[in-house]
């Protein structure tokens, strides 16, 4: 190729290879540029990392963001769309949060800061927010009074109950009373047999879900109920349903039931036995068994306990950050981890304490260790945007867990106040905060209800006389719906991993094994260099 101005020598040399041998070229090469991931979290060489101590180095983008799969394990038995879990903190998740994580192929942890009938009950709401075949319908009798159907409607969050003869499933069917039915209704004393629907559209006991689905489509009812040969009860869908299937395609469900996935969390202490019957009796699928150090007898007794006692659910332990707390865990027969100690926005464990460790380091070293027995991991803590969900990821946790991240969002119950900055902000606290730990809720006002209480329990201060706060309280910029937030975060994650070069999270986590995938440590100059460097600037995450 001719010179246009005088060529000049690249590197010292005017002696160039042939162009088309370029990628022939890095076989001269020992091996691949950067680190490989046992390279980079070498804690004897580097001390302990966290995640704004390295990036992941890019690699070939062959295909659309749109074809990553997002789908990865939360524990043995349960795959979710999405790889994001928010916190059991008590101002992160509760019914409303874990109803929208899962309509968006995630999963939400209702804390249990609360009593356990109160914990219970949010596990139903989610359980019963959406159904294939709803096998047991809130049924009412003819005898029921307009006010009671109200107050069931102000009660569950929905409208359309069956009336039968004596007001249970399994019973003749009279009719549906609707939300329009009750809507203007003055005579709140009559019974429900005087304004409820009796013009039904059924189906057949045997009919299958599809089938259902198709005459509930051409019916224009709100409800199908499904009915015997003797016109009882057996069970009903709903057209909301139909709705929901049809908005939400990555929803976290149950494959025979069609519900949304539900987690919950408890403590180790004996009573926490009776409170995990309830969730049980509710619909659990998931239990994590909330304290910040796992590796205890205590743990260790209730995994056992629950998989002899409740065989068909799922356990998660932790938290963990060592192998050796992992492997005592895995032994009593968890089906997940949780790693992270100290690592969290609201946490101060580490300051406090001195014990934990550096969320990357722990990340890898836990979870390259689980994976030798098929032992999911959840990275809790430390999460404060997309890239941070990436490195979790790379590093080989199947799922990560989000507190602060998720706090400031609508769906959380958080209180939102206009900040003395004059911006929109909304409550947020560790679980290990002052606050957290002097809550009442969980002991329902009682005298003893440090004892009861979820902070106290995560922290063993259940018998202290003086508490010693692991975390803090404040607030976090208010962040607006799950249903555009999480998008946004799923988006990013796809074009990180089309970044990497990555279609799946499995290729991921196996080219991270196998050194395909190489990492670059990032000293403080690099790190300012990789943030903004402007006088004034918006910072608009999404639109």
């Amino acid at each position: 190729m001719p010179s246009l101005n005088g060529a000049t020598p690249v590197n010292g040399s005017s002696k160039f290879l042939d162009y088309h041998s370029a990628v022939e070229a890095l076989n001269e090469y020992q091996s691949r540029d950067g680190l490989s991931i046992e390279d980079l979290i070498d804690t004897k060489q580097r001390g302990g990392l966290t995640y704004n101590d390295f990036l992941v180095l890019p690699g070939y983008i062959g295909f659309p963001a749109s074809e990553v799969v997002l789908d990865s394990p939360i524990t043995k038995r349960i795959t979710l769309k999405t790889p994001f879990v928010s916190s059991p903190m008590d101002t992160v998740t509760e019914h409303e949060m874990a109803i929208h994580m899962a309509l968006q192929g995630g999963l939400g942890v209702i804390h249990h800061n609360c009593s356990p009938d109160a914990q219970a009950d949010m596990v139903r709401k989610v359980k019963r927010y959406e159904n294939g075949f709803i096998v047991d319908p809130v049924v009412i009798s003819k005898e029921t009074t307009v006010e009671e159907a109200k107050a069931l409607k102000e009660k569950w969050g929905f409208g359309g109950f069956p009336v039968t003869e004596s007001g249970k499933l399994g019973s003749k069917l009279l009719g549906i009373v609707t939300n329009r039915d009750l809507q203007f209704e003055d005579d709140l004393r009559q019974p429900v047999d005087k304004v409820m629907v009796t013009d039904l559209v059924t189906a057949q006991l045997g009919v299958t879900l599809p089938e259902a689905n198709k005459i509930l489509a051409k019916s224009r009812k709100g409800k199908l109920p499904i009915v015997d040969k003797d016109f009882n009860l057996v069970s009903m869908i709903s057209r909301s349903d139909l709705t929901k299937n049809l908005h939400f395609p990555l929803a976290s469900k149950l494959p025979d039931s069609k519900q949304l996935i539900c987690a919950a969390a408890i403590g180790t202490r004996p009573e926490d036995k009776i409170r995990l019957q309830k969730l049980v009796d509710a619909g659990l699928d998931i239990v994590v068994l909330d304290s910040s150090q796992g590796n205890s007898m205590y743990q260790i007794e209730m995994i056992k306990w629950i998989k002899q006692e409740y065989p068909g659910l799922d356990v998660i332990g932790g938290n963990v950050v060592t192998r050796e707390q992992a492997a005592n865990l895995i032994a009593a027969g968890v089906d997940g981890l949780r790693i992270g100690m100290g690592s969290g926005s609201a946490c101060i464990t580490q300051e406090v304490m001195a014990v934990g460790r550096p969320q990357a380091a722990a990340v890898y070293s836990v979870s390259a260790f689980a994976a030798k027995f098929g032992v999911p991991c959840i990275a809790d803590g430390g999460v404060q945007n997309v890239g941070h969900i990436v490195k979790g990821l790379a590093l080989g946790a199947s799922t990560v867990m989000m507190g602060g991240l998720l706090a400031g969002t609508t769906e959380s119950p958080g209180t939102s106040f206009v900040s003395r900055e004059g911006k929109l902000v909304k409550a947020y606290r560790g679980m290990g905060s002052i606050d957290a730990m002097q809550d009442k809720k969980a002991g329902a006002g009682g005298k003893n209800s440090q004892a009861s209480n979820a902070g106290t329990a995560r922290y063993f201060s259940e018998a202290d006389s003086v508490l010693v706060a692991q975390g803090v309280s404040g607030a976090v910029a208010h962040r607006g719906s799950i249903g555009k937030f999480v998008p946004y975060l799923a988006a990013g994650l796809k074009h990180s991993m089309q970044d990497c070069g990555m279609r799946s999270l499995n290729e991921l986590h196996e080219s991270a094994a196998n050194g395909t995938l190489r990492f670059e440590i990032r000293t403080a100059s690099a790190q300012l260099e990789g943030g903004v460097n402007m006088e004034s600037y918006e910072k608009k995450l999404y639109a």
